[in-house]
């Protein structure tokens, strides 16, 4: 093998892993957004459910039987939006 095809093959070689780990750079960060936005609708669904439960308890005088089913309430909807995403994230 002559030293020019040698030396042509090396670069194409050096481009391709540069670019896979420039991929693979853009994937961890897309990783951590990702984690960040299911936490981020998992404690949001638990803060909102508490707080309609917290509301509804003070309108109702019933403290602390709805503050404690919108808090459980919060949570379940808090999985089924982690659980959705993260079958959004396999889709794609």
């Amino acid at each position: 093998m002559s030293d020019k095809k040698f030396k042509t093959r090396l670069e194409i070689a050096k481009n391709k892993i540069s670019r896979k780990s420039n991929e693979n750079a853009g994937n961890k960060s897309s990783v951590l957004g990702m984690a960040f936005k299911m936490s981020t609708e998992f404690v949001a669904a638990v803060a909102v459910g508490t707080i309609i439960g917290f509301i509804f308890d003070n309108w109702f005088g019933t403290k602390p039987w709805l503050i404690l089913i919108f808090f459980f309430v919060g949570v379940v909807a808090g999985i089924m939006n982690v659980i959705k995403s993260a079958k959004n994230m396999q889709i794609k």
